[in-house]
């Protein structure tokens, strides 16, 4: 079993923490194996959260650290102060065994203060991002993403971009299927387009549950690879363009077009991990008129090219 250690230090910001517990500790294999063991630790029994409100109680001490394949760093209310004694010699210890280290938010704080980012580029909450970048200029901070991933290193932004990360390493560990299962119970909003678009796993965008245009997103998954015109799609939900512009920004914050093109771009994610049809072929499956509009919106939606993408993948599941 694949050991998750999430460290918890005083002022810890209580989002931060509970990420990667929830996300990981959700995660099913298809025999419904749990895959991940999830442990709280820090360097005493109990510290505060954040904002003074409550206290964390971490069951686990600096040890869970040398025993981790992977090792979460949250965030805290001031992450600039000292590290703990014991803390960034741990965690420089474990990354020499090899161990999987990510932060979360301000937590890249926290990580670049063992030195193990030096050299390598990060990311964290664009508020703090030239705080980070001045106090540790060896970093290469990029404050644009959701997250970075360096192999063994992964930072990721501020609030929901931890779930972004904490789903891309269940993809490198087990696959889209279980990541996008995963996703599902974490009712994982739509990814993010421009910029701040990488490596987001999913193989279709889910279906906010319980919203009249339940319906009609499950249509649009299933017919995607087709010509669908905005008035075909307002057609089949019984409505005029308007009205449904109209529902799509109130129901999923963005338009039926763009819903459409992210499903397709999605369902092109899950072929080129999947499948090892050429991108020609692929284009069409996932219902881009051409190959080189498909490699057009691929980019601009997920940062890089489908050729890259998939090596990445292959390159991660290898």
């Amino acid at each position: 079993m694949h050991l998750v250690a999430v460290l918890a230090l005083d002022q810890v910001i209580p989002f931060d923490l509970s990420v990667p517990v929830d996300t990981f500790g959700r995660v099913r294999l298809p025999d419904g194996e749990e895959p991940y063991e999830v442990r709280v630790c820090s360097v005493a029994p109990e510290v505060r959260a954040a904002g003074g409100v409550f206290t964390v109680r971490a069951p686990h001490g600096l040890e869970t650290l040398a025993e981790a394949d992977t090792i979460v760093l949250p965030g805290q209310a001031d992450p600039t102060g000292p590290l703990p004694p014991g803390v960034a010699d741990a965690l420089r210890t474990a990354a020499a065994n090899g161990t999987r280290i990510a932060s979360i938010c301000v937590g890249a704080f926290t990580l670049a203060a063992t030195g193990l980012l030096d050299g390598r580029r990060a990311t964290t909450h664009w508020a703090a991002a030239r705080q980070l970048a001045e106090r540790h200029p060896r970093v290469t901070v990029d404050p644009k993403v959701l997250y970075v991933d360096n192999g063994q290193f992964l930072t990721s932004a501020g609030a929901a971009a931890a779930l972004d990360m904490c789903l891309h390493m269940v993809r490198k560990d087990h696959g889209s299927a279980v990541a996008a299962h995963t996703a599902r119970l974490s009712v994982m909003p739509l990814e993010r387009e421009g910029g701040q678009a990488q490596f987001i796993v999913h193989e279709l965008p889910p279906a906010p549950a319980g919203t009249t245009l339940e319906p009609l997103l499950r249509w649009l998954e299933e017919n995607c690879d087709r010509d669908l015109t905005l008035e075909e799609i307002a057609s089949r939900a019984g409505m005029s363009t308007r009205t449904l512009n109209r529902r799509f920004r109130e129901q999923t914050g963005t338009t039926p077009m763009r819903w459409l093109h992210r499903t397709r771009v999605r369902r092109a994610q899950y072929l080129l991990e999947t499948t090892p049809y050429p991108v020609e072929r692929i284009a069409l499956k996932a219902g881009f008129g051409s190959p080189t509009a498909f490699r057009e919106r691929f980019r601009r939606v997920v940062g890089t090219s489908p050729r890259a993408y998939r090596k990445a993948f292959q390159a991660a599941r290898d």
